[in-house]
């Protein structure tokens, strides 16, 4: 059984009440003891609950899937060398947080929630709307006013209340926590049971890689979701005696909106204060992350670094992928225009390099016809 346990006070709960933070304020985790057993993978399972054992949710039953995960892992040759990417924009709902939504909903639907509220930056939003459509819970999606259109629609569609909210996304977030506070909170950054989803990530490339974990993973960086939920699953196969080593963590920030990259810099564990202007990966412009400290932490244990890419090179990025047939967002260019800073300047011999595509290209309608009439 699993049990949360709060990151300030070490006060503990069961899982199964319905709460998402401490008493005293504080981050949970959930402390999950795995000792994960590869013959125990269900071959048969289309997706990422293949790994049944590993998912902390207690019945079956309970479990909200369209089959998602075990996405194709393609070999993607970049002007300046070889990225093995998981296509993560593949997922039902347009991006990898279909992962963390998944395992987050089906926990809601276990403890007996029958409506959600979560706040966004649009993909969250999205997945979180789509399972709980799936699962028949009510749902409230807040976002930045300015969020793209398709993601809007997109949250609509799948029967979600949408609240519009002026100014920044810190400003989202500050109104979905007043609302939390008779609702339970479904959130992609607060609520552990999503990295326990995103962890998924990472035993998926260890199978897709011959059962080895790859020397390097290259990841975004905005409220860290895929690389805390990335870290915990190889951190995972290594306690369980699955892989010997846990690769290289690199981080990669937009040079509009990069406080965990100024705080690594710095040698400080908590998120920088820094100017912050608009940037095309809308995705990962948080300018004070919940869990900064964490992702601090996850990228130097891994003996990791942050990489922060310019506007120009998320559009350069962009273009070289689309040229080679892959549709991908503004905020998933990102991470490969980091991908392709590494390889340039960091990168060793016969090093096997992993990335990901975060979200589909359809995410970003506006902004993406609007780069094409540019270039």
């Amino acid at each position: 059984m699993a049990e949360l346990i709060c990151l300030d006070c070490g006060k503990m709960y069961s899982s199964n009440e319905l709460r998402w933070k401490c008493d005293c304020g504080g981050l949970l985790d959930l402390i999950f003891q795995l000792k994960f057993d590869p013959s125990k993978i269900n071959s048969a399972a289309h997706g990422m609950w293949r790994y049944r054992d590993a998912i902390p949710i207690d019945a079956d039953q309970n479990i909200l899937s369209f089959r998602e995960g075990f996405t194709p892992l393609l070999p993607l040759q970049l002007e300046e060398g070889l990225l093995h990417v998981k296509q993560d924009h593949l997922f039902p709902s347009g991006s990898y947080k279909d992962r963390g939504a998944s395992v987050l909903i089906s926990k809601a639907k276990e403890i007996g929630v029958n409506r959600v509220v979560e706040d966004s930056s649009g993909n969250a939003g999205c997945a979180i709307a789509a399972y709980c459509a799936l699962g028949g819970i009510a749902c409230d999606i807040y976002v930045p006013a300015s969020t793209s259109a398709g993601k809007l629609a997109q949250i609509q569609l799948y029967g979600a209340n949408l609240h519009l909210i002026p100014g920044s996304r810190q400003d989202t977030s500050t109104a979905v926590l007043e609302a939390s506070e008779k609702t339970y909170y479904a959130s992609h950054s607060w609520n552990p049971f999503f990295f326990h989803g995103t962890k998924t990530f990472a035993y998926e490339l260890w199978e897709q890689l011959s059962w080895k974990a790859p020397d390097t993973v290259i990841l975004p960086a905005g409220n860290g979701t895929l690389l805390l939920g990335a870290a915990l699953g190889f951190s995972e196969l290594a306690a369980s005696g699955c892989i010997d080593r846990l690769p290289r963590i690199i981080a990669v920030q937009s040079q509009h909106c990069a406080p965990l990259a100024a705080a690594f810099d710095n040698g400080a564990d908590t998120p920088a204060v820094v100017d912050v202007q608009d940037t095309l990966a809308e995705g990962i412009a948080i300018t004070n992350p919940i869990r900064g400290k964490q992702i601090i932490q996850a990228v130097s244990q891994s003996g990791g670094l942050f990489i922060t890419v310019s506007e120009d090179e998320i559009t350069a990025a962009l273009l070289e992928v689309s040229h080679k047939g892959h549709y991908i967002e503004p905020t998933a260019a990102a991470t490969i225009a980091g991908a392709k800073k590494y390889l340039n300047h960091h990168s060793r011999s016969g090093e096997v390099i992993a990335s990901v595509f975060t979200g589909h290209g359809l995410k970003s309608t506006e902004k993406l016809l609007k780069l094409a009439s540019e270039h």
